[in-house]
C-alpha cells in the first residue's frame, strides 16, 4: 500500500514480457466481497534489452473497498459465470485398485450435481487407470499427478507415531488446498472429499437443491458385478454415531485461506458464511465395511435411495471399461 500520494494506491513489482501488451486488473477482497479495478503498469526503463524487465503495477483503491484484505492481479475479468457449479476434490489416491467404489463413486458425485472431479494421483493399478482414462476423456475428471514421494518422505497415516514420515497422509493437506486455489475461479463451490466419503442430502436428491435450504427399489445385490474388483458401497448399511470430526465441507473457494482435512483452517471470514449442517438435512457418509469390535453402529441404508439411477450409470461405466458383459 503506498500512501505517499494524494490517494492510496496499491503497488506490485512484476517482470514481465516487454512487446507484450497486456490488459491488467486488480481484484481486492473485502469482507468475502470481490471488487475490481483497472491496474496501470509502467515497465523499467533500465531493461538493458532484455526480452522481460521489471514493471511496477498501480491498482486503484476502489471507493467501496478502501482498506481490501487481500490483492490478485489478473489478465482478465474475475468471472460471474463459473464453469462449474460443483467441483469434487479428491486427496489422495495411492496404491488404488478399488474399481467397482471408483465408478460407483464417480456415478454418485455425477447423481447429486458434480460436473468436475479432481483426482491428486500417486499411484493405482492398470483396471482403475483405465476408469480414471474413461472419465479424463469424457471431461468429467482431472488427473493432477500427485509425485511428492519423490521429493520428501510421506507419511502412510496421519499419527507419526504410527506411520513415521515426514509429512502427514501421502501430502493430502496441500493437495486439498491446491484443489480449492486451482478451482477458486473454474467453480461455484468446491466438495473436499475422500473416495469413500459422500455428503448426502436426507429431503432431498442432489447439492443444488440443498443449497437452498441451508439459505433458509432396486436389485442391490447386482450379479453383474461380483467379478469386478472393488467393494460395493450399496452394502454400508451401517454407521458409527457422529463424531466431532465425522464431517466434510461443501465451500465457495473464494472465502478459503487455508483448508484441511475436515473444514476450514481459515477463511476470509468464517462467519457467518459457514453453516453446520444438521443431520436432520444432511449427512457425511464414509464407506467401511468391517468396525472396531464393541462399537455401537446404527442402521442407515440412505445410500440405497440412489440405487435405482447408481446401479444402471455403474454398469454402463464398467461395460464401456470391459469389465463387464452386457
Amino acid at each position: 500500500m503506498d500512501h505517499r500520494f494524494r490517494e492510496k494506491e496499491i503497488k506490485m513489482i512484476a517482470i514481465v514480457l516487454r512487446d507484450e501488451k497486456v490488459t491488467y486488473r486488480c481484484v481486492m477482497c473485502c469482507e468475502g466481497r470481490n471488487v475490481t479495478s483497472p491496474a496501470d503498469y509502467t515497465i523499467h526503463s533500465d531493461h538493458f534489452t532484455f526480452e522481460y524487465g521489471t514493471a511496477t503495477i498501480t491498482c486503484q483503491i476502489d471507493s467501496s473497498c478502501s482498506t481490501p484484505t487481500h490483492v490478485a492481479l489478473t489478465a482478465r475479468d474475475v468471472p460471474a459465470v463459473f464453469p462449474y457449479s460443483f467441483t469434487v476434490c479428491i486427496s489422495v489416491m495411492y496404491d488404488y485398485k478399488n474399481v467397482l467404489g471408483l465408478v460407483q463413486a464417480m456415478e454418485m458425485f455425477r447423481l447429486l450435481g458434480a460436473q468436475r472431479v479432481v483426482i491428486y494421483k500417486t499411484n493405482c493399478d492398470s483396471d482403475t487407470q483405465k476408469v480414471l482414462d474413461y472419465y479424463v476423456k469424457r471431461g468429467f475428471v482431472e488427473i493432477i499427478p500427485w509425485t511428492i514421494k519423490k521429493h520428501i518422505n510421506v507419511s502412510s497415516g496421519w499419527k507419526k507415531a504410527l506411520s513415521p514420515g515426514q509429512l502427514h497422509y501421502y501430502g493430502q493437506i496441500p493437495a486439498l488446498n491446491d484443489c480449492v486455489y486451482r478451482y477458486m475461479y473454474q467453480s461455484r463451490y468446491v466438495a473436499l472429499h475422500d473416495m469413500d466419503e459422500l455428503i448426502l442430502p436426507l429431503k432431498v436428491k442432489n447439492w443444488m437443491d440443498l443449497l437452498p435450504e441451508l439459505d433458509a427399489k432396486a436389485d442391490y445385490e447386482q450379479q453383474k458385478w461380483k467379478n469386478v474388483q472393488g467393494t460395493n458401497i450399496l452394502k454400508c448399511t451401517e454407521r458409527i454415531p457422529n463424531s466431532f470430526d465425522n464431517y466434510k465441507i461443501i465451500v465457495s473457494p473464494r472465502l478459503v485461506l487455508q483448508a484441511t482435512v475436515h473444514g476450514l483452517v481459515e477463511s476470509v471470514k468464517l462467519r457467518p458464511y459457514t453453516v453446520r449442517v444438521k443431520n436432520s438435512i444432511a449427512r457425511m457418509y464414509h464407506m467401511k465395511f468391517s468396525y472396531p469390535t464393541n462399537t455401537d453402529l446404527i442402521r442407515d441404508d440412505h445410500l440405497n435411495d440412489y440405487a435405482e439411477d447408481l446401479i444402471p450409470a455403474v454398469s454402463k461405466v464398467l461395460q464401456d471399461c470391459g469389465f463387464i458383459k452386457d
